[in-house]
């Protein structure tokens, strides 16, 4: 994972300060690289773990005329087959970077470059010719990103705990966030626990215009569910089943493009198992990770162990002492943004 953030609108030099804060804040995301810049009125900054082009794929990154920026979190994984789409239209690359493909898409489809996207993601784009800047999440909201508007002034950061770093805004309770983290056990988007907050919602993105502070929340995606024609045949399981497989194995063998060592986590269960055996079809030699519990009554580890051996997998087991959990438990509030 990585953490992005910036702020547009306000005082230059207290926004490159404050992403300046906000990126300490979260270098526990991202300890491979620091990046950031400053233009005008607007200061974007970044935290990389490094997993696609780990030498050329530095952030902030622009395109030739330095008017259009891009920091993300996450992993494109069309980010090739766009890439070719792209070049066809004329545009030149400088890194295998996926973020640079999200610069040139940006620049070829606008808004509606997020449509085009199969991946985890969230990020921010710094338009100078339309004077805008762009946040956008993934359809299901797997990297977080959160942001505060005040007055003319935009703060995002993709932790809660980075947009604290601002003094300019209320450290206050949400009392209907509290309301439904007692009901549902979780803080549903927009809200965040912190009055003022928002998490952008998933499959949406926010353009903020400079100068004016306008904004814009738009869905840009939403889940169908599919209708069997009339008169049409009803598959069999055994197709349903086939199609389920064949999907997983497509999705799995996108996530495995990676110039970094990669691993799975196995617990032995089936959504788990299922994973590590796609891994090991389509990507060769897998290394499995497990985490077992010194109390035997509630440890699950030797399922993990059983699918390893089936699946021959180089595994590696954790076992977890309570004194080990006694030592976390201190560490949570301050890695959690929300209960």
């Amino acid at each position: 994972m990585c953490g992005i953030c910036g702020v547009a609108g306000g005082e230059p030099a207290e926004g490159r300060e404050l992403v300046g804060r906000m990126c300490a804040a979260m270098v526990h995301r991202g300890p491979d690289d620091y990046g950031s810049v400053h233009l005008d009125v607007v200061t974007l900054g970044m935290r990389r773990l490094s997993i696609i082009d780990v030498e050329g794929g530095h952030q902030p990154i622009h395109n030739e005329d330095s008017k259009v920026w891009v920091v993300q979190n996450g992993e494109i994984y069309n980010h090739l087959e766009l890439r070719k789409l792209l070049a066809a239209a004329g545009h030149s690359f400088t890194t295998q970077s996926d973020t640079e493909v999200l610069v040139h898409g940006y620049e070829e489809w606008g808004e509606a470059v997020v449509e085009r996207l199969n991946g985890m993601f969230a990020f921010a784009v710094l338009d100078l010719r339309r004077g805008r800047v762009l946040l956008a999440r993934d359809r299901m909201g797997i990297k977080p990103l959160h942001y505060a508007v005040d007055g003319r002034r935009l703060v995002f950061a993709s932790e809660l705990k980075a947009l604290l770093c601002d003094p300019g805004l209320r450290r206050e309770l949400d009392p209907v966030a509290l309301d439904e983290y007692l009901a549902l056990e979780y803080v549903p988007s927009p809200r965040s626990i912190v009055r003022g907050i928002s998490k952008l919602p998933p499959a949406h993105t926010l353009e903020w215009w400079l100068g004016s502070g306008i904004h814009r929340l738009h869905r840009y995606w939403s889940p169908t569910l599919g209708e069997e024609g009339a008169g049409s045949r009803r598959p069999r399981l055994e197709e349903r089943c086939e199609e389920l497989r064949a999907v997983l194995r497509e999705s799995v063998r996108k996530e495995l493009i990676s110039d970094v060592p990669l691993g799975v986590f196995l617990s032995g269960g089936i959504d788990s198992s299922a994973v590590t055996a796609m891994m090991s079809q389509v990507g060769g030699d897998v290394k499995s990770f497990s985490v077992g519990f010194a109390e035997r009554s509630f440890d699950e580890s030797r399922y993990a162990r059983q699918v390893a051996k089936h699946l021959g997998t180089d595994h590696h087991e954790l076992t977890l002492e309570p004194s080990m959990l006694l030592d976390l438990i201190p560490k949570l509030p301050l890695l959690l943004d929300e209960p």
